[in-house]
């Protein structure tokens, strides 16, 4: 079902970040004056040498959704197509950004996706079943990467709450678990240090209200065809209010719990990455504002708009109630 929600800051397809400029952070980082050596993690020189190590691999083809648009809002600039995939964050395919859009090696499928823990229905899904048989929605959310650049995204999939129906949760389900796939193969940032310092599989986590929010989502698609290798194919996560290391790519377990599971970067740098990891301008990163942020759509990634970030990424009239009573500068 199409959920339609009209927020204080609704967004268009202008508003949309180009597909090319979604692809590569650790650039933005640079313009930002962030080094590899800021960041503290290896350099990506050995992912490199293992790329050019191998002949190109070819690129994943993406085909057409069965997906029913979404209203265009009048307001909202969607980043261009080529930006979005080009420009990205996933380390287990290299830790520049433009690395993920040219290690082709995941292999999405078949591809299956558990369904388990804390539930009475616990099952296993056939993502490309679904993505065959379903037809899909789109929403057209705002992204905001904790690096304070930001795209507007047409995703194509189903709302997470639904899957996690699907399972019949017990009350002892607190917590909802995700864990990416691991295969240093198809993953070749998995293997050793390649991949940033990280150790694999990635692993995210949200409250099972946030959960079963009904912004929250499994996207299987962009811009109305299936994913491509750089987003996270086939299965992601996407939760518009928070930051973007919080949508964890490529999923093959969602598992219900009754503790605050594990996430990979509150893991590696707990005072900088917490576990709710929401929007927040007043709350900035040790090493940089949180204030503003650069809004890739047409033209350069360096000639992007700045502009100031919205608490929640500007869904706070929908889920600012999840977090009543809680202080946003302790639990970040």
């Amino acid at each position: 079902m199409l959920i339609k929600r009209r927020t204080a800051h609704p967004l268009t397809e202008q508003d949309v970040t180009p597909e090319a400029v979604y692809q590569d952070r650790r650039l933005i980082l640079k313009g930002l004056g962030l080094g590899a050596a800021t960041l503290a993690f290896p350099t990506q020189a050995g992912v490199l040498d293992l790329l050019r190590g191998k002949e190109d691999a070819p690129q994943l083809a993406t085909k057409p959704l069965n997906s029913k648009p979404a209203e265009r809002p009048a307001n909202l600039v969607l980043t261009p197509e080529e930006k979005a995939t080009s420009y990205n964050n996933f380390y287990e395919l290299g830790t520049d950004k433009t690395d993920p859009a040219r290690a082709h090696y995941l292999k999405p499928e078949p591809w299956t996706l558990k369904v388990e823990g804390e539930v009475a229905k616990p099952f296993t899904l056939d993502v490309w079943d679904l993505i065959n048989k379903t037809e899909l929605e789109e929403r057209i959310y705002r992204l905001r990467c904790v690096e304070a650049w930001s795209m507007v995204l047409p995703w194509n999939g189903i709302s997470l709450a639904e899957l996690i129906r699907r399972a019949e949760p017990t009350s002892r389900a607190k917590f909802v678990a995700f864990e990416t796939l691991f295969d240093p193969k198809q993953l070749p940032g998995q293997a050793s240090s390649l991949g940033g310092g990280i150790e694999y599989p990635y692993v995210e986590g949200l409250r099972i209200d946030e959960a079963m929010h009904p912004l929250s989502f499994l996207a299987m698609g962009l811009y109305g065809k299936t994913l491509p290798a750089q987003n996270g194919a086939p299965i992601r996560l996407v939760v518009p209010w928070k930051y973007g290391f919080k949508s964890i790519k490529s999923i093959v377990s969602i598992r219900l719990v009754e503790e605050m599971p594990p996430t990979t970067w509150n893991l590696l740098a707990p005072n900088e990455y917490g576990f709710y990891a929401n929007v927040n301008p007043q709350v900035d990163h040790p090493r940089w504002s949180q204030a503003s942020e650069r809004f890739i759509g047409e033209g350069g990634l360096f000639g992007a708009k700045r502009q100031p970030t919205l608490m929640f990424n500007g869904y706070g009239d929908e889920v600012a109630s999840l977090y009543q009573g809680m202080d946003l500068r302790q639990w970040y």
